[in-house]
């Protein structure tokens, strides 16, 4: 056994580091974090200082015990988890749990390199339970206001929801900007457009600065210029310089490579996550742009190699967050000299992004010629403003101008053609095309974190793991939108004639954009009536700003937590009293002329859903699901009724066991009912286009699964069929084997439910199970004449009353001591 036991939160990073160290260190994770709040109950002490109760996670007993194992044969432990709050905390954990002492040595590295990993074990320090109290208030905080606002949300709005505090806050960012475009009233004007032809077949654009506000006005300018002459009244031309952007900070990387890869901001912390633990950049949580004396000192070393000494222009940034950790390093490579990297593509294009932004930060300035030209018109007295620029120098532009990413860059650099002061200009046309107004666009992901980082809510760290939750809860969905068409005008001048033409245009149309649901909206609108402070901008962002205080040793944190809790402790109790959310759950919206019956529009739970007719009418209601794009607050009484004028349901679809088949929707769904039975149906079903053999497909899963769906028996035991909530199964002797993917509860025989169970003995027989005790892994192996035990490189026979299946580890050490084995390359 190693003299020195590390342990890191992740296999990948282990495996880095492990390259790293000599042989005397032996590098373990602990797989992230092993002990949290429970699922179930608070588990906090109210009473007592908010004192937590935490448990080790199932899922984690085994990993703890191992590491309690190599902890007790070890000289020293090492804990090597990530430099930040999470990293500290984990850190915290793996202390408690495995018992170790409280001087246990704690190291800390912003990058994976033999350097930095050899510099942080002769640096040690202890944990830093500032930064892990800061973890602790932000956690229990989180399961409080949880844990006391869902159920109000269940019994004032809908069953199944739960409320965070920073998720809340990310929600109503969103249905604000919906809102904000649901009122928006577009306006209309003319942009004027003219171009001029020129020596050499040379074209050069020019545009009136202001837009006309009707079609009479744009008209009337344009008669003006009938018969007009055009010359250049000016040329202005004023040298300016572009400079590069600082180096990535977590929200700045995540923006980027929303921009110009695509990326959603959980992939780009994926990718950022295993170059990191590669060793091919630093630390990827940060709200730092500062970078390190060495790391400014090899990227100009870089820049003088692949570009030259005039390129070279170092700079030391600051951050413009007050909160930012300037100890801490902004994203880089840890070699300047590495410009791709990455196991696969995705992770190469985020390395590329990565070193062109932390090299073009120690690049030169741009140099740029900015070029005006006034164009006078003889009948008017506007004037024409063509507008150009030139290069001169590129610097850092060197480095963007190689990728097809930077389009900003390569449209801002066009260029006049030469021209003269009082030379007379030769009008091709002058266009004035009609425009429209449009609201502030919906967010993006990487928008969305760029507003949270403004308002100050959040830190690197919670920025993705927010937008997942929203997500995941269905307060907000992320999708591609088509767009609307509509009719533009455009008034052209030609030749002195003056013609109109009506063209079409689609706007509005969206990619990967942030849509609140329904259910979203209601929930934000009742958490604004009733829970204000849970969902204020800057109360939130103050809470942000405690737990830094906290992390700093400048506030305790449990008293930062009763300031918070006492007043909304009270809130929760007076929400008792409050109105059930009805106002954006319900929507009466007039009477259907065919029927005189009633239009509502509510929120189910299912779902949103349209009603036609009342429950307490003799006549069933109709109810149509919403569709995804169309929200409670904003559908219309005309698209309701549309809904309505679809295939109605109920509908018969054909026959079985000579009892009709009927697919329905109620307040639960979608569903098939034969036989007096209904079966919901599933996600991919749709009502109205299901057929006969699907609906019968569902009719027999439902019977097979109430019956428990009883084959047979093997071995003695009966084996049954069913669905869980991973999908359809096999079960046999109080063990479960999910079912094959041309598997179904319908056609599965008895042979076949044999076959998967010994499939599945056979898998579990030839599986790893851990190292010898003198370093020799152990496996029960299925061979071609029966199962045996390997033990190192020598096979130990299986005694016949032995079952491989049932095999213990001490089973296996036992039948290896007692089998003799060549004395030849055994271990002692």
């Amino acid at each position: 056994m190693s003299k020195n036991l590390v342990i890191v939160e992740s296999p990948a990073k282990a495996k880095t580091i492990e390259g790293y160290l000599g042989k005397d260190f032996t590098v373990k994770s602990s797989f992230g974090h092993v002990r949290d709040l429970p699922d179930k109950g608070m588990a906090i002490d109210i009473e007592n200082g908010f004192k937590p109760t935490y448990e080790i996670s199932p899922d984690k007993v085994k990993v703890v015990n191992e590491l309690k194992s190599l902890a007790k044969s070890s000289e020293e432990v090492w804990l090597a988890t990530d430099d930040d709050r999470e990293g500290e905390s984990i850190s915290w954990h793996l202390k408690e749990a495995l018992g170790l002492a409280d001087n246990t040595k704690r190291i800390v590295f912003r990058e994976i390199t033999k350097k930095a990993i050899q510099n942080a074990i002769q640096n040690p320090r202890t944990i830093d339970m500032d930064l892990v109290n800061a973890q602790q208030a932000r956690r229990l905080l989180d399961r409080l206001i949880g844990f006391e606002l869902s159920p109000v949300l269940w019994s004032k709005v809908k069953k199944g929801l739960s409320a965070g505090r920073v998720q809340s806050v990310a929600v109503r960012i969103i249905v604000e900007r919906e809102r904000d475009i649901e009122t928006f009233d577009s306006k209309s004007s003319f942009k004027v457009v003219a171009q001029f032809l020129l020596e050499g077949n040379k074209v050069l654009q020019a545009e009136l600065p202001k837009n006309f506000e009707t079609e009479d006005t744009a008209r009337s300018f344009l008669e003006k210029c009938i018969g007009a002459s055009f010359k250049i009244k000016s040329l202005e031309t004023k040298p300016a310089k572009k400079s590069p952007s600082p180096p990535f900070t977590t929200s700045t990387l995540q923006q980027e490579a929303s921009r110009k890869l695509g990326y959603s901001v959980a992939s780009t912390m994926l990718y950022a996550q295993k170059l990191y633990e590669a060793g091919k950049i630093s630390y990827m949580r940060t709200d730092s742009t500062n970078l390190s004396e060495e790391a400014i000192e090899k990227a100009k070393a870089a820049i003088i190699d692949q570009f030259g000494n005039q390129y070279v222009q170092t700079r030391q940034y600051k951050t413009k967050n007050e909160s930012a950790q300037e100890a801490h390093e902004a994203i880089r490579p840890t070699d300047f000299s590495v410009t791709s990297a990455g196991a696969d593509p995705k992770e190469k294009r985020l390395y590329e992004l990565i070193w062109k932004r932390s090299i073009a930060s120690q690049m030169a300035d741009a140099q740029l010629e900015r070029t005006t030209a006034s164009i006078t018109i003889s009948s008017t007295p506007e004037e024409l403003i063509a507008q150009g620029e030139v290069i001169k120098f590129d610097g850092f532009l060197a480095v963007y101008l190689e990728s097809k990413d930077d389009e900003e860059d390569e449209e801002n650099s066009k260029m006049l053609p030469p021209l003269n002061v009082n030379q007379i200009l030769n009008l091709d046309t002058l266009k004035a095309t009609q425009r429209f107004s449009r609201p502030a666009p919906r967010y993006t992901e990487a928008s969305l974190v760029k507003a949270l980082e403004e308002k100050g809510i959040g830190r690197p760290s919670t920025y993705a793991p927010t937008i997942s939750t929203i997500i995941k809860r269905e307060y907000v969905v992320k999708e591609d939108r088509p767009g609307k068409e509509r009719d533009f005008k455009e008034l052209v001048l030609k030749s002195d004639k003056i013609t109109e033409k009506t063209s079409k245009e689609t706007y509005g149309a969206e990619k990967s954009k942030l849509f609140p649901t329904s259910v979203g909206m209601v929930v934000n609108d009742f958490l604004v009536s009733n829970f204000k402070g849970v969902v204020d901008f800057k109360f939130t962002a103050d809470m942000e700003d405690e737990f830094d205080e906290i992390a700093q040793g400048n506030i305790e944190w449990s008293k930062m937590i009763d300031n918070f809790y006492k007043d909304f402790h009270k809130t929760i109790e007076e929400s008792k009293n409050a109105e059930r959310s009805s106002a954006s759950s319900t929507r009466e919206l007039g009477i259907d002329p065919n029927t005189g019956k009633t239009v509502s529009v509510k929120l189910g739970k299912f779902g949103p859903y349209a009603q036609l007719g009342d429950t307490k009418d003799e006549e069933k209601p109709i109810f149509v699901n919403l569709p995804k794009d169309k929200l409670l607050s904003s559908i219309t009484f005309e698209e309701v009724l549309e809904l309505f004028e679809k295939p109605r349901l109920p509908r018969e679809i054909g026959f079985y066991e000579d009892k009709p088949i009927i697919i329905g929707a109620g307040k639960l769904g979608p569903y098939v009912k034969h036989d007096d039975k209904f079966v919901s149906l599933e996600a991919t079903d749709d009502p109205f286009t299901i057929e006969e053999p699907r609906a019968i497909e569902l009719i027999l899963a439902k019977r097979a699964a109430d019956a428990g769906g009883a084959l047979g028996e093997f071995e003695g035991q009966p084996i049954s069929t069913g669905k869980g909530r991973f999908g359809p199964y096999v079960k046999h002797d109080g063990k479960y084997f999910s079912l094959g993917k041309t598997d179904s509860l319908t056609s599965i025989t008895l042979e076949r439910a044999i076959e998967i169970i010994l499939a599945k003995r056979n898998q579990e027989a030839n599986k790893y199970i851990k190292e010898f005790p003198e370093n020799e892994s152990i496996k029960v192996v299925n061979g071609v004449y029966g199962p045996y035990i390997q033990i190192g490189k020598r096979n130990v026979k299986i005694p016949k009353d032995m079952v491989a299946a049932d095999l213990t580890l001490e089973d296996c050490i036992k039948l290896g001591e007692e089998t003799p084995a060549p004395t030849r390359g055994r271990k002692k």
